[in-house]
């Protein structure tokens, strides 16, 4: 049985996701774009996100973005029989994940010690919200409590200094790409020590990933221990939008070229020659000496007047765009970033962004998200239960969908 992704790098490797929300299925489901076969685990309530947003049927857009090109199978793990029909599709598998609190697949029969012995090349992906252990263990965890414990959110303080959040799921994301990033990385050692060789098992925890997320910038006066420098403003102090004439943009001078490029898109040659601003120290020091001045032209011209001088000059810079018009960028236009997705009649059809990385073979187009246990009887049929065996899976309610 082969995923619709078939032709990509990860090609030929089965994941088994019984993960949800979003850390655990936007890893699968970026290992799904590479090519791997991705079977989605759920139980009878089906994932939460399946309702978060905007929906058509059981799929919300934000479970499609997640989940697509992933085949559904809906199981009641609490019974014995569901428990044997995941423990034969583990036995098939490369990787199993899961984010689950601390110990439930265990209280399930199936730690990491049972997971060796049904499956001993199995890469088991475990993913926490604060870690396996310790103080914090037994706290549930949605994205905004990692954002106040890693440092994310005070990091986003207003002028009066009181911390926010980032207003997207940042720490759930993040461990997404560092889950998919480490599995990668440990299907790489297995197969290097050859035929034979076992699995292991990679633990992730939101906080981990968060922490080292925000530690470049966000952590850089808490970093030298020993004779430490004097402490300079927050890197994330100095990132401002300026308001243009029919609009916002961003802007960025942290090396003196782009000062000077800057300067020049906006006909201010002088400021650019200043002995004052010719270092990074010194334009943070005699901010108040040239950022009126940058702010004042900046607000006589249209975003599209600015573009056309940045681009002209090579400066660093872009627009604000809206929500509704990032499709219609003209550089998300020319990067094809965003594609259509056909799923069933009731559901139409979908838009979403195309895998960010871009390979010399081009991936596969993306599929459509799963509906809850969708290929359930063609995944038991592949896994050798005959008609009479699933007919009393789904007589039992052990198999639905």
């Amino acid at each position: 049985m082969t995923g619709p992704q078939g032709t990509g790098p990860l090609s030929g490797y089965r994941i088994v996701d019984c993960s949800q929300i979003v850390s655990g299925p936007m890893a699968c489901q970026m290992l799904g774009d590479q090519g791997a076969e991705v079977i989605k685990v759920e139980s009878p309530g089906g994932d939460p996100v399946r309702g978060l947003g905007p929906r058509k049927a059981d799929l919300s857009s934000m479970f499609i973005a997640v989940n697509r090109g992933k085949q559904g199978l809906c199981l009641d793990l609490k019974s014995p029989d569901g428990l044997a029909v995941l423990e034969r599709l583990v036995a098939t598998a490369d990787v199993l994940v899961e984010n689950f609190r601390p110990g439930v697949l265990a209280r399930l029969g199936l730690d990491w010690p049972r997971l060796q012995v049904i499956n001993p090349r199995l890469i088991y992906c475990s993913i926490t919200g604060f870690g396996p252990d310790g103080p914090y263990q037994n706290v549930r965890v949605y994205d905004p409590v990692i954002q106040a414990v890693s440092g994310i959110a005070a990091s986003q303080v207003d002028k009066e200094g009181t911390p926010g959040l980032v207003r997207h799921l940042v720490a759930d994301k993040v461990t997404a790409l560092t889950a998919a990033q480490a599995i990668t990385a440990a299907l790489l050692r297995r197969e290097r020590a050859g035929a034979g060789a076992p699995g292991e098992r990679v633990q992730v925890a939101m906080l981990d990933a968060a922490v080292a997320f925000n530690w470049p910038d966000g952590m850089y006066n808490h970093s030298f221990l020993d004779d430490a420098p004097r402490q300079v403003p927050e890197y994330g102090a100095q990132m401002r939008l300026w308001t243009a004439a029919d609009g916002q943009v961003a802007i960025g001078a942290l090396q003196t070229a782009e000062f000077s490029a800057l300067c020049r898109s906006l006909g201010l040659e002088s400021l650019a020659d200043d002995p004052r601003f010719q270092s990074s120290a010194g334009r943070i020091t005699h901010q108040r000496e040239w950022a009126p001045q940058v702010s004042a032209e900046i607000a006589r011209r249209s975003r599209a007047e600015l573009m056309d001088g940045f681009v002209q000059q090579g400066a660093v810079g872009g627009p604000v765009v809206h929500l509704a018009d990032v499709p219609n960028d003209a550089q998300v236009q020319h990067n094809r970033i965003c594609i259509e997705v056909e799923h069933s009649p009731v559901i139409g059809r979908v838009r979403q962004a195309r895998p960010p990385a871009r390979f010399g073979t081009p991936l596969a187009a993306p599929g459509p998200a799963p509906h809850l246990g969708q290929h359930g009887r063609q995944i038991l049929a592949a896994l050798g239960y005959d008609a009479a065996a699933i007919a009393v899976l789904v007589d039992k309610g052990v198999l639905k969908g």
